[in-house]
């Protein structure tokens, strides 16, 4: 087919739908005119649920239809009309599933077998009646006839997880086992798959999916829990990214994963210490660790973790409660563990304390090029009633006390210094960072970040973000002060936050 004129594709996904194709005129014209491939990525750019509806239009839109190389199909886009997600009762939650599956079935039948490569096919779904055992069978039986390049599970559970009981997670669990044991074909194929909610009374589940699903690229875990909490190794030629969120596995060893490049553990607060080690990971670029640290929490000690690693990014999230990373002197073991750093993101840090601790990363981690935090209280998503603070142990002292035993140090490779929510208590850790950090290029210095949930709240302190352009000329002075640096200092609100600083917001 030869090149087609740029300008004929002006049209967004957003601008397109069934009933816009169905209408007599220029439009209606416009489309009919274009080539196949052209429309066809048109139709991939929209929700499968309007790029189905297209078929009622014509054969040629039946045809094209069922020649989509991507396919989305979630059950939350079947929402009835009228509704919102937020709303939605279990006879509508049962409706949409079973809408899910009846779509995913009938765009898997009606394709050539052979005839067009499948790019992409992501399923979500609710984990309810028959609808995953179909849903499995429908992509187990197009994997069998079609060439899927990317095949994706998400499993929802209809409680979510603040929700769920003990018993529902039992019931999720068991569930999950009939769906994974009926539909072995699909499993097999997939490259991506989330699960939540889940409790597995079978000891070696976790083994029988690493097995079985031997293609998979992508696990994740969400509020999931084994019935023994015994020392799990995960062993898997392919995964490349990895994720448990507030699981309840025992001890999680990564011991052979040759091709694992990222990896998150959130929420570890059933375990007095990270139930969390590396084995054969030599591919392990970015780590991220979140969690809530009560008092009877241990600290985590980075230089053994990560010391047969080589890490490049590195996201700790505070949770706005006790810090529970352990500030290490410079030895030839913690300079090691650091050496391939480049990247350190520190979130959720809590308000009022001295920062000092931080600078044990910049000593350590001599390649460092990018330094965030994200120093905040977050009122509605934190415990704030003292009586149930001091039950569940919370700690009233959150910081951690560090002294350099070489204050005068100097970092030749950190360019850039992001910190959210500035104060001005915060001016003399600034200056101790553009102090250490000779070849330092930009430091910025962003306003309270705020939240929709909680603005109504009066902030638990008063913010001394500088508000005017002569006050920030003041600061920017007393920042610089003494100190021979050529960084170029910003002071930003939150409408100002841009996109790749933004994404470090754990």
């Amino acid at each position: 087919m030869g090149k087609h004129n740029s300008r004929q594709v002006l049209l967004r996904p957003w601008q397109i739908n069934a009933g816009a194709m169905g209408k007599k005129g220029n439009r209606d014209d416009r489309l009919s005119a274009l080539p196949d491939d052209i429309l066809v990525n048109i139709l991939d750019r929209l929700d499968v649920p309007e790029a189905a509806r297209t078929s009622i239009l014509s054969k040629r839109w039946i045809r094209l239809s069922s020649e989509l190389s991507h396919l989305r199909i979630n059950a939350k886009d079947f929402v009835p009309e009228g509704l919102s997600n937020a709303i939605i009762s279990v006879d509508d939650l049962v409706q949409m599933n079973a809408a899910a599956a009846e779509v995913t079935k009938s765009m898997l039948t009606r394709r050539v077998p052979g005839e067009h490569t499948i790019r992409l096919l992501s399923t979500s779904f609710y984990l309810r009646d028959a609808v995953p055992i179909s849903i499995g069978h429908a992509v187990g039986n197009a994997m069998a006839t079609h060439k899927i390049e990317k095949a994706e599970f998400t499993v929802l559970t209809q409680k979510a997880r603040q929700q769920a009981t003990v018993d529902d997670i039992i019931n999720y669990g068991a569930q999950f086992l009939s769906f994974f044991n009926e539909c072995q074909v699909a499993f097999s194929g997939l490259t991506r798959l989330y699960l939540q909610n889940l409790k597995f009374a079978e000891s070696g589940m976790l083994s029988n999916i690493l097995v079985t699903c031997k293609k998979l690229t992508y696990l994740g875990f969400q509020n999931c829990e084994t019935e023994s909490w015994m020392a799990i190794k995960f062993e898997h030629a392919q995964l490349a990214e990895l994720s448990f969120e507030d699981c309840r596995f025992g001890k999680v060893e990564l011991k052979w994963l040759p091709r694992l490049t990222r990896t998150k553990f959130a929420f570890w607060m059933t375990y007095k210490n990270l139930p969390l080690s590396f084995g054969h990971v030599p591919l392990l670029e970015a780590v991220t660790l979140i969690t809530i640290a009560l008092s009877w929490h241990e600290m985590v000690e980075l230089s053994t973790l990560l010391f047969e690693t080589s890490v490049r990014e590195l996201h700790l999230g505070f949770r706005y409660e006790k810090i529970w990373l352990q500030p290490e002197c410079l030895t030839r073991r913690v300079a090691y563990a650091f050496h391939r750093l480049r990247i350190v993101n520190l979130d959720t840090i809590p308000e009022g304390y001295d920062l000092t601790w931080t600078m044990f990363i910049l000593e350590a981690a001599a390649l460092l090029e990018e330094l965030c935090m994200t120093v905040m209280d977050h009122p509605c998503e934190m415990t704030m009633d003292k009586e149930e603070r001091s039950q569940e142990l919370y700690s009233e002292k959150k910081g951690v006390e560090w002294e350099s035993p070489t204050p005068n140090f100097k970092h030749y490779h950190l360019t850039k210094l992001i910190i959210f929510c500035f104060e001005s208590c915060m001016i003399s850790h600034v200056r101790r960072v553009m102090k250490a950090a000779v070849n330092l290029k930009d430091v910025y210095l962003y306003d309270r970040v705020t939240c929709r949930l909680c603005q109504h709240l009066k902030p638990l302190r008063p913010t001394t973000f500088p508000p005017s352009k002569k006050h920030r000329c003041s600061m920017r002075k007393h920042l610089t002060q003494d100190i021979q640096s050529h960084a170029r200092i910003r002071f930003l609100s939150c409408a100002e936050i841009r996109a790749d600083h933004a994404a470090m917001i754990l």
